[in-house]
C-alpha cells in the first residue's frame, strides 16, 4: 500500500484559496442576478429605489452593492450603472416621512432619513395626535421655484422656504403620534439650518416621479396623490395643508394668512383654530404690535378646490418685504412656524372628537 505524505502549510493554503473562489463566485453569481438600472440627471437614491419599486428602507444594502460608486453626500451620478437590492426582507428602519408607524407599534423614537441627518431621529413626545393623518404639501418645487426674493446678494426662492416649515412641520406631528405623508419630497434637503437656503430643482413628487413641467399638471400630480391615499384611511381624521409664500410689492409687510374651501367647515374650522394659534402667539412674543393676518374662503385654488381631506392653504408672508423675510431666513423662526402650525392643528383634533 502506498501512502501519499501532503505537505500541511501546501494544503491550507490550497484550501484557502478554494474558500476564496467560492467566495467570490458565489458574490458575482448573486449580484448577476439582481437588476441593473441607469441613473438618470437629477436622481437620488429614494428618487430611484421609488421609481422601481422599493422601499427606502433598503437604503443600506444599496450603498453597500454599489460601494464606491456613490458621490459625496450619498450622490448619484448621472449616466453610471447601480445595482438595485431585492425587495425581500427590509431593513429594519422607518420609511422617509411617508407613514407615521402603525397604530398598533408604540416606538419611543423613529428614524426618517427624510428629515436629514442631524434631524433624522423623531422622539414621540405624546399621542395626542394617534389616529390622525395628515398631507402636507410644500408649495411649488421641481422645475418652478415660486416667488423669488432679494436678500442682499442672495435669491430666496419660496419653494426652499416653503419646503423647510413644511417638513419641520410634519416631524413635529410625528412627534405627537401622527400619520404623515410629505407630498413634494427631496431627499437631499432635509431640515435645514442655515439662513439662505440654496436652491435646487431636484424635489419630486410623494410617487417619486418628476415634478411636471405643466403648472396644471404639477396641481394635478399632488392632489391625485392625496386622494389616492385618502381612500386608505376612511373614518379618520384627515387634513391637508399646502405651505406657500406669498410675492407682493417689496414694500408690503403681510401677516401669515389662511384660505379654505367655502363650503368645507371642516377645513374653515381648522384654518381658525390656527389662526386663533398664531394671534394668541403674537400678542406673547410681539405685545407692541397688532397680528393682520386673516382666514377667508378661495375655493378657486386647485388643491383647495379638488383634494378630498379638509384643506387650509397658508401663505407665510411676503418673500420680497425685508422685515416678512426675517420669518423666513431665521431657522428658529421657520420652526416657530411649524410649532405654533401645530398647535393649532393639536386644538382643531381634541375639537373634532
Amino acid at each position: 500500500m502506498k501512502i501519499f505524505c501532503v505537505d500541511k502549510t501546501v494544503a491550507v493554503r490550497s484550501l484557502f484559496l478554494f474558500l476564496i473562489f467560492i467566495v467570490i463566485t458565489s458574490q458575482a453569481i448573486s449580484q448577476t442576478t439582481l437588476q441593473k438600472v441607469v441613473a438618470k440627471p437629477g436622481d437620488g437614491i429614494y428618487t430611484l429605489l421609488r421609481r422601481h419599486g422599493i422601499s427606502f428602507s433598503h437604503l443600506n444594502s444599496f450603498l453597500k452593492l454599489n460601494k464606491g460608486n456613490i458621490g459625496e453626500n450619498n450622490s448619484l451620478y448621472a449616466g453610471r450603472t447601480y445595482l438595485l437590492p431585492t425587495a425581500t426582507a427590509p431593513e429594519k428602519t422607518n420609511e422617509a416621512a411617508e407613514v407615521a408607524p402603525a397604530e398598533t407599534s408604540s416606538p419611543t423614537a423613529l428614524k426618517v432619513p427624510l428629515f436629514g441627518k442631524d434631524h433624522a431621529r423623531v422622539e414621540i413626545i405624546d399621542r395626542q395626535l394617534k389616529g390622525a393623518v395628515f398631507y402636507l404639501v410644500g408649495g411649488h418645487g421641481g422645475p418652478d421655484p415660486g416667488a423669488v426674493g432679494t436678500y442682499g446678494p442672495y435669491k430666496l426662492a419660496e419653494d426652499e422656504y416653503a419646503y423647510d416649515v413644511t417638513i419641520r412641520l410634519a416631524k413635529r406631528l410625528m412627534e405627537h403620534g401622527a400619520t404623515v405623508y410629505m407630498i413634494i419630497q427631496d431627499e437631499n434637503d432635509g431640515i435645514r439650518d442655515e439662513t439662505v437656503l440654496k436652491m435646487d430643482r431636484d424635489e419630486v413628487n410623494y410617487s417619486g416621479k418628476p415634478i411636471s413641467l405643466s403648472q396644471v399638471e404639477r396641481l394635478r400630480q399632488r392632489t391625485n396623490a392625496i386622494n389616492s391615499l385618502y381612500a386608505n384611511h376612511k373614518g379618520a381624521y384627515q387634513r391637508m395643508l399646502a405651505i406657500h409664500v406669498d410675492s407682493r410689492s417689496k414694500g408690503q409687510n403681510i401677516d401669515v394668512f389662511f384660505y379654505h374651501h367655502e363650503k368645507s367647515s371642516a377645513g374653515r374650522q381648522l384654518a381658525e383654530n390656527i389662526h386663533q394659534t398664531f394671534t394668541a402667539k403674537y400678542k406673547r412674543y410681539q405685545p407692541n404690535r397688532d397680528y393682520f393676518g386673516s382666514v377667508s374662503h378661495r375655493s378657486s385654488l386647485f388643491v383647495v378646490k379638488y383634494t378630498y381631506p379638509p384643506t387650509v392653504f397658508i401663505e407665510l408672508g411676503n418673500i420680497r418685504n425685508n422685515l416678512d423675510q426675517r420669518r423666513f431666513v431665521i431657522p428658529n423662526n421657520r420652526q416657530a412656524l411649524a410649532n405654533w402650525i401645530c398647535e393649532g392643528i393639536i386644538t382643531d383634533y381634541k375639537g373634532d372628537k
